[in-house]
Protein backbone atom coordinates (compact mmCIF):
# COMPACT_ATOMS: atom_id res chain seq x y z
CA UNK A 1 0.00 0.00 0.00
CA UNK A 2 1.15 3.42 -0.90
CA UNK A 3 1.58 6.47 0.95
CA UNK A 4 -0.92 9.35 0.13
CA UNK A 5 -0.22 13.05 -0.38
CA UNK A 6 -3.34 15.18 2.20
CA UNK A 7 -3.79 18.40 1.03
CA UNK A 8 -5.27 20.98 3.93
CA UNK A 9 -5.27 24.96 4.94
CA UNK A 10 -3.24 25.74 7.92
CA UNK A 11 -4.08 27.91 10.93
CA UNK A 12 -2.95 30.97 8.77
CA UNK A 13 -5.23 30.42 5.40
CA UNK A 14 -2.42 28.51 3.38
CA UNK A 15 -2.58 25.85 1.49
CA UNK A 16 0.13 22.94 2.59
CA UNK A 17 0.60 19.23 2.12
CA UNK A 18 1.82 16.48 4.34
CA UNK A 19 2.89 12.87 3.02
CA UNK A 20 1.63 10.04 5.27
CA UNK A 21 3.37 6.52 5.67
CA UNK A 22 0.29 3.73 4.63
CA UNK A 23 -0.03 3.11 8.67
CA UNK A 24 -0.85 7.41 8.86
CA UNK A 25 2.86 8.13 10.33
CA UNK A 26 3.67 11.93 8.96
CA UNK A 27 6.45 11.46 7.12
CA UNK A 28 7.16 15.23 5.55
CA UNK A 29 5.08 18.62 5.79
CA UNK A 30 5.63 20.88 2.76
CA UNK A 31 6.16 25.08 2.52
CA UNK A 32 3.44 26.72 2.93
CA UNK A 33 1.52 27.88 -0.71
CA UNK A 34 -0.44 31.43 -1.26
CA UNK A 35 -3.38 29.29 -3.13
CA UNK A 36 -4.47 25.63 -4.09
CA UNK A 37 -3.16 25.25 -7.28
CA UNK A 38 0.24 26.03 -6.29
CA UNK A 39 -0.06 23.27 -3.60
CA UNK A 40 -1.13 20.77 -6.32
CA UNK A 41 2.24 21.67 -8.54
CA UNK A 42 4.12 20.96 -5.52
CA UNK A 43 2.45 17.66 -5.21
CA UNK A 44 3.63 17.03 -8.71
CA UNK A 45 7.10 18.38 -8.32
CA UNK A 46 7.26 16.08 -5.26
CA UNK A 47 5.78 12.85 -6.81
CA UNK A 48 8.16 13.31 -9.94
CA UNK A 49 11.47 13.63 -8.17
CA UNK A 50 11.41 12.12 -4.73
CA UNK A 51 11.26 8.79 -6.70
CA UNK A 52 14.75 9.00 -8.46
CA UNK A 53 16.51 11.43 -5.53
CA UNK A 54 19.91 11.05 -4.49
CA UNK A 55 21.05 10.49 -0.76
CA UNK A 56 23.25 13.13 0.54
CA UNK A 57 24.76 12.74 3.72
CA UNK A 58 26.78 15.76 4.99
Amino acid sequence: MAGMFELFMDSESSFRFRVTAPDGTVMAVSKAFENKNAAVAGIAAVREYAGMGLISDT
